[in-house]
């Protein structure tokens, strides 16, 4: 497709047309990360509000940051289109179908999980749940693991992760670990023509927000300050966009915590993979089995703030922070440590399934479609009605 002349951008959106627009992306934003390709389709070929170059670096910006690639995309072009309050509205508007669907669902498990069909649905969703995981680690894997350097990163990201070590600490080693091993992947880019900061007040602004918002949290109410403060920590390390985050959850919430069971959170994956937006939602069914509404709302909040802000502060230095030698380098050992964790994940999962020849079958089965590209709804929705027709 030939990029688009400037002077063929459309004028710029109201606020409440950016909000619509993007809501009614959310309420079908299946598949994660692919849905960056209807953002496109929509802000750049529908309602051209930006140009495909100006495009194009807001998804390389979304792919250099942790969080949710698609969420920061929807964020990227508010902030292209109307500033600030333009990323603040757009960001909302796609992730709010998923949070009012995820709060829904998480009442009725709370209500119905002992049900003979829900039991049935949801033993049987366990093991597609290892595959979806091993599909990613596999995903990730060749993407990622090119040289013997690389697979020695993931190597030991994934003994570490599974001897317990804070996973934070690992992944700086691995950032460490890849200045010392690798060649930057990433080639050294010009100046950027993204515009720099429109307003230093405003982002400020929200960071003060931030830090005010978790003080109150830490004053009135300290179990929710302490959900709070984890999502926000996880997302600001989930590099490799938002499935990074599940595992680093996992790690932290049934392992170290243990605030939740392995099988209560393989559940709460299981419903955000059938939940519209990305699959981090399923911090909204973490914060809600603990804490009832009030700790999804806070769950889901923690988990979405750092990508939002990142985007709106690293948007004006992009270009500059990413001609940097040393960048490629750091971001490549943090995203092979993320494949060792994917790894030692899947392995965690499996042990938390009670294996028996038809979940064997079900897994390879749903592996095999996954590895052939058929979409993850599918194979969630034909597993359930799979899972509650054979298991009891």
């Amino acid at each position: 497709m030939t990029p688009m002349q400037p002077e063929q951008v459309a004028p710029q959106p109201t606020l409440v047309g950016l909000f619509l627009a993007f809501l009614r992306l959310g309420l079908t934003a299946f598949g994660g990360p692919s849905m960056v390709a209807y953002i496109r389709k929509m802000a750049v070929e529908q309602k051209r509000w930006l140009d495909e170059q100006a495009f194009r670096d807001g998804v390389a910006l979304c792919q250099m940051l942790p969080g949710a690639t698609a969420m920061q995309t929807a964020a990227y072009v508010g902030l292209r289109t109307r500033g600030v309050l333009g990323a603040t509205t757009s960001f909302i508007g796609f992730g709010l179908p998923a949070f009012l669907f995820m709060l829904t669902f998480s009442a009725l498990y709370l209500q119905a999980h002992t049900l003979p069909a829900v039991v049935s649905a949801f033993s049987g969703l366990e093991a597609i749940v290892v595959a979806i995981v091993a599909n990613a680690t596999l995903s990730f894997g060749k993407a990622y693991l090119k040289k013997w350097s690389n697979a020695l990163i993931a190597l030991v990201a994934a003994v570490l992760f599974g001897l317990g070590l804070n996973p934070i600490l690992v992944i700086l080693l691995a950032a460490l670990l890849g200045l010392v091993f690798k060649r930057g992947q990433l080639d050294p880019a010009p100046a950027s023509s993204l515009p720099k900061s429109r307003s230093t007040k405003t982002i400020l602004a929200l960071l003060f927000a931030t830090i005010l918002g978790f003080a109150v949290l830490f004053l009135v109410q300290r179990t929710l300050f302490d959900l709070a403060a984890l999502m926000f920590r996880i997302d600001l390390f989930a590099f490799g966009g938002g499935f990074a985050s599940i595992p680093l959850m996992f790690h932290e919430i049934v392992q170290v915590r243990a605030w939740m069971d392995g099988p209560t959170f393989l559940n709460g994956i299981v419903l955000g993979q059938v939940t519209p937006g990305p699959i981090v939602i399923t911090a909204t069914f973490v914060g809600y089995m603990l804490h009832g509404f009030w700790g999804g709302l806070i769950a889901t909040l923690g988990m979405f703030l750092p990508s939002f802000l990142m985007v709106v502060g690293v948007e004006p230095y992009f270009g500059r922070l990413r001609a940097r030698p040393y960048f490629g380098k750091i971001i490549g050992g943090i995203l092979c440590s993320f494949v060792g964790l994917l790894l030692t994940v899947t392995i965690r999962f499996a042990w938390n399934v009670q294996w028996d020849v038809l979940r064997i079958l079900l897994a390879g089965a749903a592996l095999v479609a996954l590895l052939w590209k058929v979409d993850i709804l599918w194979v969630v929705l034909i597993g359930t009605i799979i899972s509650i027709a054979v298991l009891r």
